[in-house]
């Protein structure tokens, strides 16, 4: 027989009445309208393969200078780098998944460490309530922004500016130079880690991510952060108190830029009224979250993958300080960086759908004033 007559011929494309069957061009058209993304891997995934590519082009430059990427040294670096702006991107992550924005954050890390610093004046006894005021003042602040954004419908932008400013002034006018000293003890935190592998501020940065993981996924609280992120109107139509998850996650960012700040302090040693913003962590730890997935307009993302931006920031930073790069090309880097992940999770986002009109489309019975019709029109 022939190739064209091994062939059973396909049915004719007629709709069941019944409805019990779907039509073949129909089922054709359902399974063009699925997102492409399904076959593919997600963004968190994503963040981690680019990841490992970063690591194994960062081992090969740093062979080419001489050195050794994942010697004992230069590995507790780049943990040490990821602790502090891990902790600031982790909050970041939680005020843009509820659609908010925090520019205040290295404000807050500078006003953190003097107080922190003032606080102890190289005492181990003034840790305890050095450690409770520092964290309250920055509980404070996001309690401020938080009712800014949820009762009087400030944008965060604008009430994380302002109420950055106002830190930066008060920093400006009662604070010239280092002030306090932090207390051996804390000092002795930033030096401490396990088998000379691991620093302690990993470790403090690991618990707080998996602890806001948890919060995100386990809990009403995240789940309302969720909705409320991706429709705020639709949210509280739905019964969610939109207030206590916005106001929770400015809190939490704030206080989690405090215990960020206490970490620079155990390194530095002295309380610094600019140091925050010479780390650049408002920017930095936007572009992390974004680099990790999430999503600006809120809704969507997750602090695993912010955890993958903070690492990709780290490891970069890591290999063009050995390279000894001009810090202009290490922005540069950074800002090619951030627009090609956005470029691609753009893309990946886009869903082909088919074409709502079309000639094989069924056609819907008409009713008649003289009885059921077989005849129909276009839907």
């Amino acid at each position: 027989m022939s190739a064209t007559t091994d062939r059973t011929p396909e049915p004719a494309h007629t709709p069941d009445p019944d409805g019990s069957v779907e039509p073949r061009d129909s089922v054709r058209r359902r399974r063009a309208a699925r997102p492409r993304g399904s076959r593919q891997l997600d963004s968190t995934a994503l963040i981690y393969l680019v990841l490992v590519a970063v690591i194994a082009v960062s081992a090969v430059l740093t062979g080419i200078e001489g050195r050794n990427f994942f010697s004992q040294g230069n590995i507790w670096a780049v943990l040490t780098a990821m602790s502090v702006l891990g902790l600031i991107s982790i909050g970041q992550t939680l005020v843009i998944l509820v659609g908010s924005l925090d520019l205040s954050v290295p404000y807050v890390v500078s006003l953190a460490t003097v107080i922190a610093a003032g606080g102890m004046k190289g005492l181990d006894g003034n840790i305890p309530a050095a450690v409770f005021n520092t964290l309250v003042v920055c509980a404070v602040i996001g309690l401020v922004m938080g009712l800014l954004v949820s009762v009087l419908h400030v944008h965060g932008f604008i009430a994380s500016l302002g109420i950055g400013l106002i830190v930066s002034g008060y920093l400006g006018t009662n604070y010239q130079g280092s002030h306090g000293s932090a207390a051996p003890d804390l000092r002795l935190l930033g030096r401490s880690g396990i088998v000379g592998w691991i620093p302690t501020a990993f470790l403090v940065l690991l618990v707080c991510a998996v602890l806001v993981t948890l919060l995100l996924r386990y809990t009403r609280l995240g789940h309302h952060v969720y909705a409320i992120g991706g429709n705020r109107d639709v949210a509280r139509m739905s019964g969610v108190r939109t207030t206590l998850p916005v106001v929770s996650a400015h809190v939490l960012c704030s206080v989690l830029a405090g215990l960020a700040a206490l970490l620079l302090l155990s390194r530095t040693g002295v309380g610094s009224p600019t140091i925050g913003s010479q780390g650049r962590y408002d920017l930095l730890s936007i572009a992390a979250v974004v680099l990790g997935g999430t999503l600006l307009a809120g809704g969507k993302g997750s602090v695993v993958g912010t955890m993958g931006g903070v690492a990709i920031f780290a490891v970069l930073d890591n290999v063009m300080g050995v390279m000894q790069v001009n810090p202009f090309l290490k922005d540069f880097v950074r800002g090619l960086v951030i627009v090609l992940a956005v470029a691609v999770y753009a893309r990946r986002s886009v869903v082909r759908r088919p074409p709502r009109f079309g000639a094989s489309r069924p056609v819907l019975p008409v009713p008649s004033s003289k009885g059921p019709s077989t005849k129909g029109e276009p839907a």
